[in-house]
């Protein structure tokens, strides 16, 4: 059976067969891996700096960062006022018994957060906003 599944605005051709399943970049020519490397430890993350003299943001401006899928959060790794980069990763999102990264979308700052530890999460929920 073929599906196409949209992972972080990337749309995957997936294809199941008994014992098997095979994932391809609609798109690309390029053949994707079926079985994901392990995850690496994730590096300790040093304590944020406090940052000399931030410009005040309103709360909840700037684009939203979303959930992909519904889960349960399992782990919240920035807070409001922090600066990130594009590709830092936010969240821990536990969805069919897998842990899945939700990351920033661009470089900025974190002007809100709105979700915590433990919380269960729809499709598209507003996780943070970034600005």
């Amino acid at each position: 059976m073929k599906y196409i599944v949209t992972l972080n605005g990337k749309k995957y051709e997936v294809e199941v067969e008994k014992g098997e399943a095979t994932a391809y970049y609609v798109g690309a020519a390029e053949e994707m891996s079926a079985n994901p490397a392990p995850a690496a430890e994730p590096a300790p993350q040093a304590a944020p700096a406090a940052p000399a003299a931030p410009a005040p943001q309103p709360a909840g401006s700037g684009d939203p960062i979303k959930a992909p899928m519904p889960g349960t959060i399992l782990d919240v790794r920035v807070t409001a006022g922090q600066k990130v980069n594009r590709g830092d990763v936010l969240f821990i999102l536990e969805a069919m018994k897998m842990e899945n990264e939700v990351s920033a979308t661009k470089a900025g700052t974190i002007t809100s957060v709105t979700v915590s530890k433990g919380s269960s999460v729809q499709t598209d929920q507003v996780l943070a906003t970034i600005q």
